[in-house]
């Protein structure tokens, strides 16, 4: 069957009308799953979290070096434990004056606990507080920042089906501005916008985010995969 589209004059949102797999969402960040749906909406494929699951699956701990060494970790260890295809994003905020930091350890930076919310905000004061430390706000300029995402889709077995990798440029800037999004997008400047993540509307943000870039770098591989009837899993 083909694909319908609003009619409408609002911005189309393509559906599809039929569901060719299944995968597990490998994360316990509900911002992050809705950001994969809305991002993946118009191929065959439904995206399940963590919660839709009959079995509680825990999500292993992040002990990787790199992005890509955590995304392949959580997506063979979801994808084994439920039987299913397994989607895992592992993605975090660099700040190259800072040597990078924070990093792979972005999520847990602050070494914060509580709700996703109160994380956020301590990992932002954290990472604010350091820059403010080293002078990185005294220039003309905002310091360089980046936003990095690697995804990995892993099958039952094991294997690691396909990767995608990618990043947004732009500057950490002192004071938060915004209300929308979540993790260190209130300190997220994006040049070409003028504005934070934070200050972005979700269509806008995901026209250019980190995972973004990632999902259209997986998408090369994923769609081959979609319409193999030899590679999908069994709901």
């Amino acid at each position: 069957m083909g694909r319908m589209t609003r009619s409408d004059p609002t911005p189309s949102v393509v559906v599809a009308t039929a569901v060719a797999a299944t995968a597990v969402v490998a994360t316990a960040n509900p911002h992050k799953l809705n950001e994969l749906r809305a991002m993946l909406a118009d191929l065959p494929l439904r995206l399940l979290g963590l919660r839709d699951l009959a079995t509680r699956i825990e999500m292993p701990e992040e002990t990787g070096a790199t992005f890509q060494a955590n995304a392949d970790l959580k997506a063979i260890q979801v994808a084994q434990a439920s039987g299913m295809w397994a989607l895992a994003d592992d993605s975090g905020f660099e700040v190259p004056a800072l040597g990078d930091r924070p990093g792979v350890i972005s999520a847990r930076y602050s070494g914060a606990t509580g709700t996703q919310e109160e994380i956020d905000i301590a990992n932002n004061r954290k990472l604010v507080a350091e820059a403010s430390g080293a002078g990185l706000f005294r220039g003309p300029e905002a310091p360089s920042a980046r936003f990095r995402c690697v995804l990995s889709l892993a099958a039952p077995d094991g294997r690691v089906l396909c990767r995608g990798e990618g990043s947004c440029p732009g500057h950490l800037v002192e004071e938060a501005r915004g209300s929308a999004g979540f993790g260190y997008d209130p300190h997220f400047l994006v040049p070409e916008f003028g504005r934070t993540f934070a200050e972005l509307g979700p269509e806008e943000k995901n026209s250019i985010s980190h995972r973004a870039r990632a999902l259209a770098d997986l998408r090369r591989s994923l769609e081959p995969l979609l319409a193999s009837p030899r590679t999908k899993p069994t709901p």
